[in-house]
């Protein structure tokens, strides 16, 4: 909690720090999760499930330059499923708060539409169980806290309130660990990167 609120100061004091021409625009933003997990072990096959996104969103715009940042705080749901080599197949969830924080470069195609560019850090904080039993107690599965991952991403905004965009988040680090329980507790590293694709209105 108290990086939380660190890390919502630090945004609020860019938000003062902004030139008095640079355009300020509150909004709300949801999207869909790809969850792209993978392991340090091929013991598990894994595949993608889609979860969600949702939340609300600030975006600060230089005009003339077309730099800006925006940043978000998103409920963020991501599951995976995994098989075992019995062809057992169970499904991990996990649930954060992440605030992504992205500079962006908009390209003007006049008044109507705008193409952006995006790229920024993004830091998760894991609200749901941490700790979540797989395959009938024979594996564990334990979420780390939180995660710092980043964002890569493009869109186009329309008609200067709606924005269509999509984007690659990249876990730094691992996402949790996976101990199979095969009589000597063997432990296997996830990440949980994610393809999404998102929609934002803006006021």
């Amino acid at each position: 909690m108290k990086k939380l609120f660190t890390l919502i100061v630090l945004v609020a004091a860019t938000c003062f720090a902004m030139p008095a021409s640079a355009q300020l625009k509150f909004g709300v933003k949801g999207g869909l999760n790809i969850t792209d997990m993978s392991l340090s072990s091929d013991v598990f096959e894994t595949s993608n499930r889609t979860g969600f996104f949702i939340g609300p969103t600030v975006k600060f715009t230089l005009p003339i330059v077309g730099l800006g940042i925006d940043a978000s705080a998103l409920y963020d749901q991501r599951e995976s499923e995994l098989t075992n080599a019995d062809n057992e197949v169970t499904k991990i969830k996990q649930q954060a708060i992440n605030i992504p924080i992205n500079l962006r470069y908009d390209i003007g195609l006049g008044s109507l539409a705008a193409v952006y560019l995006a790229a920024g850090p993004q830091f998760g904080f894991n609200v749901g169980d941490k700790n979540q039993t797989l395959f009938d107690d024979v594996a564990d599965w334990k979420l780390n806290s939180s995660n710092f991952s980043v964002n890569v991403g493009a869109g186009v905004m329309l008609l200067s309130h709606l924005q269509v965009g999509a984007n690659y988040n990249i876990v730094c680090g691992k996402t949790g660990k996976i101990t199979y329980l095969d009589g000597v507790g063997s432990a296997f590293r996830g990440r949980s990167n994610s393809w999404q694709i998102s929609m934002a209105y803006y006021f």
